[in-house]
């Protein structure tokens, strides 16, 4: 399995230059075997591979070395390959009858990455007071906030990114698989919402910071301060700046917490039972939407289901349907509308709608589990449903 540990650099001026000019090396080689492809294209029919591609290019690197021979043979490879990928991706579209979305040139704002094969043009080094440096060619040693050891493993490839006024690198490291061991049978029913983000089978409810809406009385100033200004204006471009950095502080937000909240649950317990919703219901609804993004509900699944494959913790989905409605206790159908926020049933059980919903997923779980799972001993990703 890959994974992918990323650092923040701290280049100095002259560096930060020369990384802008190696990323705009990067983009020009980008919309250029792009207008290659269209032109050959348009006066042959035929396509152009990227073994074709490499072999031009690579002449042409050669022939410039104060340009495009600054960039690293295989970063240059890598930016010929996601051209091909999103040709590929585009064909593959087009043959399912989708959205086409042919790959359009890059301008400025969207090309933010640069990518190498780890060891040649890249490579993570240690000075002499053993604080660790990135080294790039044509570039130098950059320091980084090495703020974590990288997992043991193969690293495999490098990505440098800029991200608004900052410069990050990503490091892509191949490791074995770990191995699930026995663990105390702790299980447990979730229940997502947007009340309480988290509704578990034992009662805990996590709740709902609002990131978004918290911090909307700021990013309001500074919106309004960046519609006054002069398109065009340095001004303007501080401004922008300053409501990016504002939304950047937000998503960092919400990523911090899901990954201490998903990290928490695979480390308590070994089998997790979630409901196989897709939440486009609630980003579709337009008195849902704003409060469905602000809770990042697929981040939480997108990131649970890699914590719980390194943590040898079982993943299981059910059926979401009714799961508000049955009562834990007796099964019978009790309807309510959304607004009613206490399950009541006739059998005398009385508790939280949520952590109702919770049991009845965890009670699923354990039976589909065990018609399926002989022996106990099957595993289950994410969004893979069982009913």
């Amino acid at each position: 399995m890959i994974h992918t540990c990323k650092y923040l650099l701290y280049p100095r001026k002259q560096e930060a230059e020369m990384l802008d000019y190696l990323l705009a090396m990067s983009r020009n080689a980008y919309n250029k075997a792009l207008e290659q492809r269209i032109s050959i294209y348009k006066e042959t029919g035929a396509g152009v591979t990227y073994r074709t591609q490499w072999t031009w290019f690579r002449d042409l690197r050669r022939a410039d070395p104060d340009g495009l021979g600054l960039l690293n043979a295989t970063c240059l490879q890598q930016t010929l390959r996601r051209l091909d990928k999103a040709y590929k991706a585009f064909f593959r579209r087009v043959k399912a009858g989708g959205a086409t979305g042919f790959p359009r040139f890059k301008g400025y704002h969207r090309w933010k990455s640069i990518e190498f094969t780890y060891g040649d043009g890249c490579k993570l080094r240690f000075d002499k007071s053993n604080r660790a440096v990135l080294y790039v060619q044509n570039v130098g040693e950059i320091k980084i906030k090495y703020h974590r050891e990288i997992p043991d493993g193969k690293i495999k490839h490098v990505v440098v990114k800029r991200d608004l006024d900052r410069w990050y690198v990503c490091f892509q490291v191949e490791i074995p698989k770990p191995e699930i061991v026995e663990r105390d049978k702790n299980e447990v029913g979730i229940d997502m919402g947007l009340l309480s983000l988290l509704a578990l089978s034992d009662g805990a409810l996590i709740d709902n910071p609002r990131w978004f809406r918290s911090g909307k009385s700021k990013l309001r100033v500074a919106q309004r301060h960046l519609s006054r200004c002069k398109r065009g204006s340095n001004r303007r471009k501080k401004a922008a700046s300053r409501a990016a950095k504002l939304h950047e502080h937000i998503v960092n937000q919400r990523l911090d917490f899901w990954h201490k909240t998903t990290r928490s649950l695979v480390n308590s317990y070994s089998l997790i039972a979630l409901e196989d919703l897709n939440l486009k219901f609630m980003t579709h609804n337009h008195h849902l939407a704003l409060s469905a993004h602000d809770a990042g509900l697929g981040m939480f699944q997108q990131l649970l289901s890699y914590k719980a494959e390194e943590a040898g913790t079982e993943i299981v989905t059910v059926n979401p349907a009714y799961t508000s409605q049955m009562c834990s206790s007796c099964g019978a159908i009790v309807k309510k509308s959304l607004s009613v926020r206490t399950h009541k049933c006739s059998c005398g059980l009385t508790l939280d709608r949520d952590v109702n919903a919770a049991i009845n997923v965890l009670n699923s779980a354990r039976t589909v589990r065990s018609e399926l799972n002989v022996g106990d001993c099957a595993e289950r990703a994410l969004r893979s449903p069982l009913l």
